[in-house]
């Protein structure tokens, strides 16, 4: 179900984006990421509703680590995904703004009613200034379907491309919440804790339609969808999904001391990586992507190891913040360098 939802979605959108004359990265960055993320809406606000606020933001914020490193990096294997200007200049500017933002509202470790309402006002300005910017790419060329620019073959009545975007939809939500379900009750079952099931096993089951869908993308070529929707969907889990929660949680929601010193901090600098390696040439090469994926595994196996108090979690954590961390660093720092002396030479 997963599959095919992202199949006949990632169809929908791109028929409808060509139809309507808009970029195809402003339908990857609204309509298929927002779509995709509808799992998280109905988890983190079931799950703060019934207490158990880890989940509700550990849903959040795994989701947002397995967007980029997950989705990002297994999309740049399948095949190297080109970065548009409006990415780097604008979403992934956002992205780590609002990314800090969130750290910052949860250092009293909850994040009440009023934030919650400011995070929803501001997915409503980034949403006008999407608006705003797909009117400006509109203008600057003909739109398909004018006596200036002819339909493309195949691309459909627009309400039969509205179905499939809401039958994909439909798939996606329903398999995720299936897959969800059966996982849960396992992680339960095993004895782990609610915030280590909430930013694993219940991140990536919700991220599942993202991860779907920006690999089906990549492979049909719809490389804008691909990046925009797993930049999409991490700005609108932030502000929607987390600012809906806080509004409807009676007590807003509560941040745990493990999410506010790690788990939050982490998907701050996975936000901020994603600045160097699209800045480096706007493009995600399959390097990056293999780099992408291995820090994904390296974060999980720190989450179970943490989780079960295994007696190698202390050479791990030594091996983590004395190599790899900073070799990362200092490659992004040499990636940078490279992309300046490059246009500049140009």
């Amino acid at each position: 179900m997963l599959v095919l939802g992202a199949e006949v979605l990632v169809r929908g959108a791109s028929r409808l984006a060509a139809a309507a004359g808009m970029p195809s990265l402003l339908i990857g960055l609204t309509v298929v990421s927002f779509g995709t993320s509808a799992p998280e809406m109905a988890v983190s606000v079931g799950s703060a509703l019934q207490g158990s606020p880890d989940i509700a933001l550990g849903n959040v914020v795994g989701s947002n680590i397995f967007n980029v490193l997950m989705i990002l990096g297994l999309s740049a294997l399948v095949s190297p995904l080109i970065v548009s200007r409006q990415l780097v200049r604008v979403d992934v500017p956002i992205m780590i703004g609002v990314s800090l933002l969130v750290w910052l509202l949860a250092l009293d470790q909850v994040i009440g009613r009023v934030e919650g309402l400011v995070l929803a006002l501001m997915l409503a300005i980034y949403l006008d200034v999407q608006i705003r910017l797909g009117r400006e790419a509109g203008a600057d060329s003909a739109p398909v379907g004018t006596p200036d620019g002819p339909a493309p073959r195949g691309a459909g009545s627009p309400m039969a491309n509205v179905l499939l975007i809401l039958g994909g939809l439909v798939l996606l939500v329903a398999g995720s919440r299936w897959l969800l379900d059966g996982a849960t009750g396992i992680a339960r079952a095993l004895g782990v804790s609610e915030l280590m099931i909430g930013l694993t096993i219940v991140a990536a089951g919700t991220s599942l339609p993202e991860l779907a869908t920006s690999v089906l993308a990549a492979l049909r070529g719809e490389r804008d969808i691909a990046v925009g929707n797993a930049v999409g969907s991490n700005i609108f889990n932030l502000l929607a999904v987390l600012g809906i929660t806080a509004v409807v949680a009676p007590a807003g929601v509560a941040v745990a001391d493990a999410a506010l010193v790690f788990d939050i901090p982490v998907m701050g600098a996975v936000a901020l990586a994603c600045l160097p390696v699209f800045f480096s040439g706007h493009l995600i090469a399959r390097w990056e992507g293999a780099v992408f994926v291995g820090y994904y595994i390296a974060y999980t196996a720190y989450l179970v190891l943490a989780g079960t108090a295994h007696e190698a979690l202390a050479g791990y954590r030594t091996a983590m913040l004395g190599f790899v961390l900073p070799l990362t660093v200092l490659t992004l720092v040499v990636i940078v360098w490279r992309g300046w002396v490059e246009r500049h030479r140009a």
